[in-house]
């Protein structure tokens, strides 16, 4: 699986369970690259791949919600020398009730959080790509967003929002030579919300055809595909991976 010698990958929500297992990806596989993960607190894995990998990560301090604090990253990605060419917009985070109880506070975070963040990385990072003909962006959506469960009308709206983004950018950028994807993952392995009994992993286990969740090194393999030279002709697509669930 082909993709360019030396170059500046940039990901967010770094220091989740799939963040991680993107960044192990990335490093395993591009060992003349620079991979900058964006991380606001809690670094103890970028900590660790730091130690593990020095001079290769690079961590950034970046509010995902700000048009200015996206500039400064771009502009310190570039500083390093190498071409920005991956972006993958993983950070979100969801605040779950119903919509007849959920306050604007709720709503409008989670909006900003999930997608007003990938709007903003996605602008910051297509003006670097272009000066260089050649770019791979990956969001991160969720199945919420093509089967949006009761309780996620915000996180559903901001994830089905994504994909729309995803697909509209793809078509401004394909004569530029990048393109722009999206994964829609199911449930994933250490990452099941916090507030899930026994009984309720049990079950939505059960409902996934496969019998079990993803794992993120499967999630964090299909990111690198896309990224990579050999997806040079796949853009606006959602690769749903769900199990076989929907």
């Amino acid at each position: 699986m082909s993709s360019p010698a030396a170059r500046s990958i940039l990901i967010t929500g770094a220091n989740g369970v799939l963040g991680s297992a993107m960044a192990e990806t990335f490093l395993k596989r591009e060992p003349e690259s620079l991979l900058f993960l964006g991380v606001r607190s809690h670094r103890e894995r970028v900590d660790a791949l730091m130690a593990q990998h020095p001079g290769r990560v690079i961590p950034l301090p970046l509010e995902i919600t700000s048009a200015e604090a996206w500039t400064s990253a771009v502009q310190e990605i570039e500083a390093r020398g190498l071409p920005f060419a991956v972006l993958v917009n993983n950070a979100g985070f969801h605040d779950d009730a119903l919509l007849a109880t959920m306050s604007a506070d709720q709503w409008g975070n989670v909006i900003a959080g999930n997608l007003n963040s990938v709007f903003l990385g996605c602008q910051a990072a297509v003006n670097a790509m272009m000066r260089n003909r050649f770019g791979r962006i990956v969001n991160i959506a969720s199945l919420s967003a093509l089967h949006g469960p009761a309780g996620q009308t915000n996180y559903a709206a901001a994830k089905a929002g994504v994909l729309g983004l995803t697909q509209s950018l793809a078509k401004e950028t394909a004569r530029m030579g990048i393109t722009v994807n999206a994964i829609a993952p199911a449930h994933i392995e250490g990452a099941l919300p916090a507030g899930w009994g026994e009984e309720q992993i049990k079950a939505a286990r059960m409902q996934t055809p496969m019998r079990r969740f993803a794992r993120p090194d499967e999630i964090a393999a299909a990111v690198f595909f896309l990224a990579s030279a050999d997806a040079s002709y796949i853009t606006g697509a959602t690769l749903k991976m769900d199990g076989g669930l929907v």
